[in-house]
């Protein structure tokens, strides 16, 4: 294939590289030492999140310089640039997690940015990090320009005496050290060990749930999202999408041509075959939002609750993303959801074939136990569960991946920030039994809707993580495991019922019927809501302001623009 090929009077570059009126725009490309052939061969986008603020990151850098390899070898033009992200492992516990899914959409935002204002043709995206990886693919289907995903990669699991270890053990090594299990010696011995190499937090927590994702909704590359970071044949992946992207150019399929509802069905079927994180019931519905596709919180969880759960994974399971990539990998997992009915075989993918082509030469491997086959599951409901009832009118979600009690009734214990939860599980102020509450902790409340890991962490650590349910208008970790239901709508800063709850008010949460509520009536509801006044965020200028002045519901994905269905005229057509 050659730049002959393509026909850039119909092509976004046209507007920066062809006609005489242009010859000011082609002057930097010459100063940046490409040449005419290259000037007019089709421009594509390679982003990264690359930055030194985690290991999920750091290699992505040079996993860009393979990329653009394969780019120029199929005769289009890379123009590498770098967006940011916010590592939770980093920001998690303190205010710095209410910058976390803020950073999502600044990715989505600067992607596009970049793109449009540079007028590149084709999109490919490398992330590593629980919100980067949403970002990009949300900023593909955006420009709907044709695009290729590209993860990372996990990391390696750490060895601390004898046992495997990942960051969640460095978590929950806090809640021993709280209770005396561990020594300050301890402590740092696990710190020193758990995180060995390159590469995002290696059990199925939000990075590795989305990184399934990407395989399943079509965006990436068959198995390309399961090779750990370190592993040097990550690069074959990373130039096959380089190559691959100019066949997708020159067929002119798109992002909207692979992201249908169909496609978000099954991604959401992976999420919960995999006991995957809580988040994915966020970031679905905000991918599904910039197709212009209504696919919420409650849709996601009527996939969650059809599908069996055979992925036996961390956190709720026995092994780590590594494991299941050499047991087979992202397409063994899909390969036995489609056989057994679970999966929408007809979608096409970014190799230019569908699903069911993806998959049709993959053998199910006997010698393995980390998936297992679709009809003998694990448990025949999803690792996740969607709830409702009068405590959330908008839904709410939990991981019940591993857990063997899916119901629990107790006494509520409010909490109006983290900080103040956190500080009763760390002087053990609360009782077996109790349902602590956080609240104000939601997208527009928080602002920010953190995640809560330090604090589930800290439980299971002092061995209450099954004695003890969390409630929040914020979220988890795709690390935390328990009895965590977050995403609770309507936050509490725009009046939703857990704004109203008090201490001693009982709640009932069953995961199996999938309801979450409170022993009030409505008259009482009512009355607390006559009496209820708003809360004044301390967040009053800056990013976080302006965040919290255009996110919207949880339950549709936390997003701040209308979407797809307000466009008129889409990037990838101007």
């Amino acid at each position: 294939m050659d730049a002959k090929s393509f026909d850039k009077s119909r092509l976004p570059s046209r507007h920066v590289t062809e006609g005489p009126s242009r010859a000011p725009h082609r002057s930097y490309y010459y100063a940046m030492g490409l040449g005419t052939e290259e000037i007019h061969q089709p421009f594509v986008g390679v982003a990264t999140c690359w930055n030194e603020a985690a290991p999920c990151n750091i290699a992505l850098s040079r996993q860009a310089q393979v990329v653009k390899k394969g780019v120029a070898a199929a005769k289009g033009t890379p123009r590498e640039f770098t967006t940011i992200t916010v590592t939770d492992g980093i920001a998690m516990g303190h205010a710095g997690m209410k910058a976390s899914l803020a950073s999502r959409e600044v990715i989505a935002d600067s992607v596009e940015l970049t793109m449009r204002g540079h007028c590149y043709d084709a999109l490919i995206g490398l992330a590593g990090c629980d919100k980067s990886l949403p970002g990009m693919m949300m900023a593909m289907v955006r420009l709907n320009v044709p695009s290729i995903f590209i993860y990372g990669g996990t990391i390696l699991p750490g060895s601390f005496r004898g046992k495997e270890v990942t960051v969640l053990d460095v978590f929950e090594g806090v809640g021993k050290h709280l209770s005396g299990e561990f020594t300050d010696e301890d402590l740092a011995e696990l710190e020193a060990v758990a995180c060995p190499s390159a590469g995002a937090c290696g059990a199925q927590f939000t990075a590795n749930t989305m990184a399934t994702v990407s395989e399943a909704i079509g965006l990436a590359l068959p198995y390309s999202a399961g090779a750990p970071a370190p592993y040097e044949f990550r690069d074959r992946f990373c130039y096959a999408a380089g190559e691959q992207i100019m066949e997708l150019l020159a067929q002119q399929i798109r992002p909207r041509d692979i992201v249908t509802r169909k496609a978000l069905e099954n991604a959401a079927t992976v999420v919960a075959a995999s006991g995957g994180s809580t988040n994915a019931g966020l970031h679905l519905p905000a991918i599904a939002h910039e197709c212009g596709i209504d696919f919420d919180l409650f849709e996601v969880a009527k996939i969650f609750k059809r599908t069996p759960y055979i992925a036996d994974l961390k956190p709720g399971g026995k092994y780590i993303a590594k494991d299941m990539f050499e047991a087979g990998g992202i397409p063994l997992l899909m390969k036995t959801l489609l056989d057994n009915g679970f999966l929408h075989g007809d979608c096409m993918t970014v190799t230019g074939r569908t699903i069911a082509e993806n998959l049709e030469h993959v053998q199910w491997n006997d010698e393995q136990d980390v998936v297992h086959p679709a009809n003998k599951p694990i448990s025949p409901t999803g690792g996740v569960v969607g709830l409702s009832g009068n405590l959330a009118p908008d839904g709410a979600i939990v991981k019940v991946a591993g857990m063997t009690n899916l119901r629990f009734k107790g006494p509520a214990r409010c909490f109006d920030t983290e900080e103040e939860c956190f500080e009763a599980v760390r002087s053990r102020q609360y009782q077996e039994g109790d349902v602590l509450v956080i609240r104000y902790e939601g997208p527009k409340g928080g602002p920010g809707m953190r995640e809560m890991l330090s604090t589930t962490s800290s439980l299971y650590g002092q061995g209450m993580g099954s004695k003890v349910a969390l409630i929040t208008d914020g979220r988890f970790s795709g690390a935390t495991r328990g009895f965590c239901i977050g995403h609770v709508g309507p936050e509490a800063a725009v009046g939703g019922p857990i704004a109203l709850l008090q201490d001693g008010d009982i709640i009932e949460i069953d995961a199996e019927a999938g309801t979450i509520s409170v022993e009030l009536d409505d008259t009482e509801l009512d009355r607390r809501r006559q009496r209820w006044t708003s809360r004044e965020t301390d967040y009053r200028s800056g990013a976080l302001w302006k965040y919290a002045q255009t996110v919207g519901a949880a339950r549709k994905g936390a997003v701040t623009h209308p979407g797809g269905a307000a466009e008129t005229v889409c990037y990838a057509d101007q």
